[in-house]
């Protein structure tokens, strides 16, 4: 059970991951392998994503639309396992796509789907600088994007609506990308 609390910890998350993997030992991030997948496999597919969505599932719905799965439909819950036929991703349960060592969900789907160009990898680098906020590529953009989500979720905007302004902030993104 998550308990409010009056701090916004930019970490929130990635404890949350952690703490999951912790009580929950036995089990993998299960998905296809670990090489690279076809998007012929993906297409027309429910996306599944948590509620309220940040940085990562923005970035990685973004991802999915314009990369991988073009017709793609996103769905929000908590349990993957109601949503039999959707594709999960950034869960914190070990399933679908998601963080894997020191990488966000937006870098391993661009890796696993072969989305190679040096744009989308500009955009990779500041995704995984404002989702584990540990400064590796010194990108600046992914932090302002966050914020602005934040305060988007914080006027109550639906998921939905949260998803369609970031989507379209990481276009814009990836237009300015010279």
């Amino acid at each position: 059970m998550r308990r409010s609390t009056f701090f916004d910890c930019p970490l929130r998350s990635k404890a949350e991951e952690d703490l999951y993997k912790a009580e929950h030992p036995a089990e993998t991030r299960r998905h296809a392998g670990k090489g690279r997948l076809s998007k012929s496999d993906y297409q027309n597919r429910v996306w599944l994503t948590r509620p309220r969505p940040g940085i990562d599932r923005v970035s990685s719905a973004w991802l999915i639309k314009r990369f991988i799965d073009a017709g793609a439909r996103f769905e929000f819950g908590s349990d993957p396992a109601a949503h039999a036929d959707a594709v999960p991703f950034d869960m914190y349960q070990p399933v679908g796509f998601g963080h894997e060592g020191d990488k966000c969900t937006f870098e391993m789907l661009s890796a696993r789907f072969g989305v190679t160009e040096t744009k989308v990898r500009l955009i990779g680098q500041a995704i995984h600088d404002a989702d584990l906020d540990d400064e590796k590529f010194g990108r600046m953009e992914g932090i302002a994007i966050n914020q602005i989500l934040k305060g988007w979720a914080k006027q109550g905007l639906h998921d939905e609506e949260l998803l369609r302004r970031g989507m379209d902030i990481i276009e814009g993104f990836y237009h300015s990308i010279g």
